[in-house]
């Protein structure tokens, strides 16, 4: 989860907490570019502190914490101002900040994903149109198909900028892994929703090999060396999340591997989780 925080000051000032902290007199001078751009596109220009806090480190994960936090700003400082937007719009807005105001090299699906939540099929448009459709499951079902996902830390973070700059660079020529990765999408939306889970592992192989054939960097020898050993331990498989490179490892586990798949990756941290319900949400406003 990201955590944000935002109250109002005695003073005029702007005062950001992060992993480090400023104190300022004009948005202009914030640091933090997400957090200077959601003030712009929020209307707050001063009096204000924001704090922000995440449950893993925020950059090079490949887990979508840019998105989240650009959503998750959006959202406390329209509830700060007694505002509602739906997810629709916190997700649009979080894209215009980090895409065309930023020049960030991203896609759309981090953001769309952290305002909507729960398990969603999402489909990108070339007119920029976006669907976000339900994929209906019960509380027990959720639980059992996230408890079937392990999460492992490799111990590398990296720029996923780099690896996507490259990717792009090359993105004429493979677009026939593209569309098959694409139709990789549609089935693992039909096996969940025929509650056929193990497929979803067998799909997140097929999509890692092919992924990997897109840029030099999304893999590497230890990366390739902890998968093999998850695979022989059972795991039916996985995939770097993110641009690639490093972060976290996720991997489809059947309930009868996953202790021979956590024994033979005992040397790396795993991030226990579940498949979250809710998008971005408000979950304490105190108006004064």
């Amino acid at each position: 989860y990201i955590y944000v925080i935002i109250k109002q000051r005695f003073d005029t000032k702007i005062r950001v907490g992060y992993s480090r902290t400023e104190m300022v007199d004009t948005i202009d001078e914030v640091q933090h570019e997400l957090v200077r751009e959601c003030l712009r596109k929020t209307g707050i220009t001063n009096s204000v502190e924001i704090s922000t806090m995440g449950d893993i480190p925020s950059e090079g994960s490949g887990l979508g914490s840019s998105g989240s936090v650009t959503v998750g700003l959006l959202n406390a400082m329209y509830a700060y101002q007694g505002e509602i937007r739906t997810a629709s719009e916190l997700a649009r807005e979080a894209c215009e900040i980090e895409v065309d105001v930023l020049g960030m090299v991203s896609g759309k699906q981090d953001q769309y994903i952290a305002a909507f939540g729960n398990v969603r099929l999402i489909e990108f448009f070339p007119n920029e149109e976006v669907t976000v459709k339900p994929i209906p499951l019960g509380d027990d079902e959720r639980q059992r198909l996230g408890e079937n996902l392990l999460l492992f830390y490799t111990g590398v973070t990296r720029r996923s900028s780099d690896i996507l700059e490259e990717q792009m660079n090359t993105t004429a020529t493979k677009l026939h892994i593209l569309r098959s990765m694409k139709q990789q999408a549609y089935a693992v939306a039909e096996s969940i929703s025929s509650r056929d889970f193990a497929r979803i592992g067998v799909a997140l192989d097929e999509s890692w090999q092919q992924k990997k054939k897109m840029a030099s960097r999304i893999s590497n020898s230890e990366i390739d060396e902890m998968y093999d050993k998850a695979r022989g331990a059972g795991a039916l498989g996985g995939k770097i999340a993110g641009a690639g490179g490093g972060g976290f490892l996720l991997l489809y586990c059947p309930p009868e591997c996953r202790a021979a798949v956590r024994s033979i990756l005992a040397a790396f941290r795993e991030l226990a989780f579940n498949l979250e319900r809710d998008g971005t949400k408000v979950i304490f406003n105190a108006r004064r």
